[in-house]
């Protein structure tokens, strides 16, 4: 697999707590928009994230963002 799965054509818009998270940049997770391991075997490796404070995070949902993780607007044209 060599393209990700768009798991849906808008934003996951969530207020997320200080942590590390694991975005699912495949597309497959049950969990979206986190990893669940769905990745194992498609070549597409989750993305490390790290949020030093609470805030409110757009979390890509289509998969095909420049700004990795998060929203760029790229879901309006896949």
């Amino acid at each position: 697999m060599s393209t990700p799965h768009i798991a849906q054509k808008a934003p996951y818009v969530k207020k997320m707590p200080a942590g590390t998270y694991w975005w699912c940049a495949c597309g497959l997770s049950k969990d979206q928009p986190f990893c669940d391991g769905s990745h194992k075997g498609s070549g597409i490796a989750p993305t490390k994230v790290v949020l030093t404070e609470e805030k409110t995070v757009a979390w890509c949902g289509c998969k095909h963002s420049a700004n990795g993780a998060f929203c760029d607007g790229k879901h309006k044209t896949v």
